[in-house]
């Protein structure tokens, strides 16, 4: 009983060291998220601007953060490579809260374009194609781009025109919402095309 008693406590002591080795063990959260705020600026002298604008000129970091202090405001370093670092009066929290919020609507308005893929027989029927002209012509509509493509079996390679043909047709459908961003080229088995939308989302 004896060595395992040794083993287990020589365990013990290596999770406690590696524990309280831990880069954020013990650390509070910063809550400026990497900004030079208030008592985190260490520049000795900064250029200071108030919170309407004005500019108060060079003050020491320490009259800055009076100054500050004085209007019940933070003192942001906004320009930290400057000679002098530009440091703003403002509310810390309405900034991040302003800056939270244009980055949330500037995500939701940002549009992803996305490659959709349509696919076709050299022989598909008028219905059929109908069909995929319908497809293809909304996935425009939304701002995407369409991978058309003609698939040919068998004894089907020895008439690749009949695929022209069902291509051409199908470009002449949807002309009107698309552009070709890349040319009908015969690859292998498959015939594609690339279509990018008109439509400005």
């Amino acid at each position: 009983m004896r060595p395992f008693y040794f083993s287990f406590l020589s365990r013990r002591r290596r999770f406690i060291a590696n524990f309280n080795e831990r880069p954020n063990f013990g650390q509070k959260r910063d809550r400026y998220n990497g900004d030079l705020v208030n008592e985190k600026i260490r520049f000795p002298e900064v250029l200071v601007i108030g919170p309407d604008g004005t500019s108060y000129g060079k003050m020491s970091r320490f009259d800055a953060y009076k100054k500050a202090e004085s209007m019940e405001l933070d003192l942001l370093c906004v320009a930290p490579q400057a000679n002098p670092p530009v440091c703003k009066i403002l509310n810390y929290g309405k900034y991040k809260f302003d800056a939270q919020k244009k980055a949330k609507e500037a995500k939701k308005n940002q549009k992803i374009i996305e490659l959709k893929e349509i696919q076709l027989t050299p022989q598909i029927g008028i219905h059929d194609l109908e069909t995929k002209v319908k497809a293809a012509i909304k996935f425009l509509e939304d701002g995407n781009k369409v991978k058309v493509g003609v698939r040919f079996k068998g004894r089907q390679m020895s008439h690749t025109e009949i695929g022209d043909e069902t291509m051409n047709k199908f470009l002449e459908y949807v002309k009107d919402y698309s552009t070709i961003e890349k040319k009908p080229n015969l690859d292998g088995r498959w015939l594609t095309c690339v279509l990018a939308s008109k439509t400005k989302k």
